[in-house]
C-alpha cells in the first residue's frame, strides 16, 4: 500500500485510470510507459501493486475517451489483469464514495499503510466494500438448470444462479436458500469449487457444485425470465471464457456426460 504522490513524468508502469466504474483502455489495453508519454504530470496516483514486473499505477479521472467496462480483460490469458483491474476501479470507486467522514461529516485522507479511508477528526476507519455473493451450477443427471436472467434478457444470455448472502447465513445456507428463491427447487450435495473477485460492482463470489433433490422449477419473475433443464449436449449461449460461471458450467458438462457413461 503506498500514499498518492504527485506524478513528475519519469514514473513507469501500467496506467489503471478509472472513474466511475470504468477503466480508461485505449486500444482495448491497459497502456503502459511513463508518466508523461500520457500527459499524466502533475496528476496524483497511487502504486496499487505489480503487474508483469512493472508498477500498477492508479489514476482516478476521467479520460476523454476509451472509458468503458473492464469486462473485455476477462479474455485475457492472464487473469491477473483482469483482477489488477478490478482492484483499480473497487478503489476508485471507494475514494469517490468516501471524501467525507459518515459519522461527522468531515474531510477524509488515504492511508499509507493498508486500503482504507481516515478521518483525522473523530478517527473512524473506512474499509473498501467487499459483498459476499454464492454462484452455483445445478445437475440433474444429464442435464444442467440453465436461466436467463433479467439483467441479461437483452444479450438472450443463459447462466447459473446466483445471490447475495444474507447477514447471519453461511455461504452453503445462501446457496440453498437462492436457488429455492429463484426457482422453488431444492438441491443436495453441495461443493466448493473457487472464487473470483467480480468487480460489478464489489463482489466476492464463492462458486459451488449441487445436485438436485426435488421440485419442478418454477421462477421468481423479479430475478429471472426463464430457467429450465438442458442437455449438455444442447446449450444455448452462456458466460465467457474467464468468469467463475463459464467454468462451473464446463464441471458440470463433465459430470453429464460422466452419468451417461458410468450411470449415477
Amino acid at each position: 500500500m503506498q500514499q498518492q504522490i504527485i506524478l513528475t513524468g519519469g514514473e513507469q508502469g501500467y496506467w489503471f485510470v478509472s472513474l466511475n466504474g470504468r477503466l480508461w483502455l485505449p486500444n482495448g489495453e491497459v497502456p503502459a510507459g511513463l508518466a508523461k508519454d500520457f500527459a499524466f504530470v502533475g496528476e496524483k496516483a497511487q502504486q496499487i501493486g505489480e503487474w508483469q514486473g512493472q508498477t500498477a499505477w492508479l489514476i482516478c479521472k476521467e479520460m476523454k475517451n476509451s472509458m468503458g467496462s473492464i469486462r473485455p480483460l476477462l479474455g485475457s490469458t492472464d487473469q491477473s489483469l483482469f483482477l489488477m483491474a478490478g482492484r483499480a476501479v473497487q478503489l476508485s470507486e471507494f475514494y469517490r464514495s468516501h471524501k467525507y467522514c459518515g459519522y461527522c461529516g468531515k474531510d477524509m485522507h488515504l492511508s499509507t499503510t493498508e486500503w482504507c479511508c481516515l478521518c483525522a477528526h473523530c478517527h473512524q476507519r473506512y474499509y473498501p466494500q467487499i459483498s459476499p455473493s454464492i454462484i452455483v451450477a445445478i445437475r440433474n443427471k444429464n442435464k444442467i438448470l440453465l436461466a436467463k436472467h433479467t439483467r441479461h434478457s437483452q444479450d438472450n444470455l443463459y447462466t447459473v444462479l446466483a445471490g447475495f448472502v444474507e447477514i447471519g447465513e453461511t455461504t452453503e445456507q445462501a446457496v440453498i436458500r437462492e436457488v429455492y428463491e429463484e426457482s422453488q427447487i431444492k438441491i443436495k450435495n453441495i461443493r466448493y469449487v473457487a472464487s473470483q473477485p467480480w468487480p460489478f460492482p464489489n463482489s466476492m463470489m464463492m462458486a459451488y457444485l449441487a445436485d438436485y433433490d426435488e421440485g419442478d422449477i418454477v421462477v421468481d419473475a423479479n430475478e429471472l425470465v426463464e430457467a429450465n433443464w438442458y442437455h449438455y449436449s444442447e446449450l444455448p449461449k452462456i458466460p465467457e471464457y474467464g468468469t467463475v460461471a463459464r467454468r462451473l458450467i464446463e464441471d458440470t458438462v463433465v459430470l453429464c456426460r460422466e452419468f451417461d457413461e458410468y450411470g449415477e
